[in-house]
């Protein structure tokens, strides 16, 4: 897609799916709402993964990919609507393997601490640690990055490298937006402090989907034959047109209210104007994932 396209408005995944072998898709916002699945979404997976397609979920979830494919066991969401999970969390795990003679600090809630499950990690302090993992807030619902502050502080004096667990800004719960990782990965970023981002918009994330995707198929799947789902522009769709690869934006997701539809239906117009102040460009949009 060139700079100067519009995205193309589409009813579903259908009028697409022809053109790609591979899905990369995303799951929070688009899969479930943190609350509920979306049925029509795992419908629209499964359907294209039994004309021939391979989907692989990815993730900014701090946790390895196995204790999201548990979550979405719980939330109903069918085995037949992907092949594999990669997550941020994933990533983390391999920059902590890398550094696994070092004294981390975590910061984030205990429900995260799957990521440093079979690692022999040493954690300490902040005055004790050589680098911190930052998962999340510890209460999304009433902190804020300021409550971080001090912390943050202390590390930018040791010059700490932070991991960022998840590099999303923010999360929909639900009929809530929460805080994620990324906001307080973000404020430590304009303290002057080093950040590595595990998951999306970087490509790390993307390499490591394509080879699993890749090695499932058997045979290397180009680009071109890729396509990304999902519904933040700031992590989905720009780390889509970053890593080279097509992108379908679901619109009623975390930029719904922005983009009207919390007042009533998709309006192409609105949306084709909201998108053309954006950074980034999705190739396609939809209101939700559906077949």
């Amino acid at each position: 897609m060139t700079a100067l396209t519009r995205p193309l408005h589409v009813e579903g995944l259908q009028p697409l799916a022809e053109r790609y072998d591979l899905i990369l898709c995303d799951v929070w916002g688009v899969l479930h709402n943190g609350v509920k699945a979306y049925e029509a979404a795992s419908d629209a997976l499964t359907r294209f993964r039994a004309k021939g397609g391979r989907v692989v979920l990815v993730s900014n979830a701090p946790r390895p990919g196995a204790s999201v494919g548990t979550q979405l066991d719980g939330f109903q969401v069918p085995r037949t609507a992907y092949d594999a999970i990669v997550t941020s969390g994933d990533l983390t795990r391999l920059a902590i393997q890398e550094r696994i003679d070092k004294v981390v600090h975590h910061i984030g809630p205990p429900r995260d601490m799957p990521i440093y499950n079979g690692l022999d990690v040493r954690f300490g302090s902040i005055e004790e640690a050589d680098y911190v993992v930052c998962s999340g807030f510890d209460n999304d619902e009433e902190e804020t990055v300021e409550d971080y502050r001090p912390q943050l502080e202390a590390m930018r004096r040791r010059n700490l490298l932070m991991v960022c667990a998840n590099p999303d800004l923010v999360v929909e719960r639900g009929h809530m937006i929460l805080p994620c990782a990324g906001t307080i990965a973000l404020a430590y970023e304009e303290m002057g402090g080093e950040v590595f981002y595990a998951g999306k918009p970087h490509q790390p994330v993307y390499e490591r989907a394509l080879t699993v995707a890749s090695d499932l198929a058997g045979h290397p799947i180009p680009k071109e034959r890729v396509l990304a789902v999902g519904d933040a522009i700031r992590t989905d769709i720009a780390g889509a047109v970053g890593f080279g690869i097509d992108a379908l934006m679901i619109a009623r997701g975390i930029h719904a209210e922005e983009l009207g539809l919390h007042k009533g239906d998709l309006v192409s117009d609105h949306v084709q104007d909201w998108v053309d102040r954006q950074p980034v460009r999705p190739t396609a949009f939809t209101e939700v994932l559906a077949w």
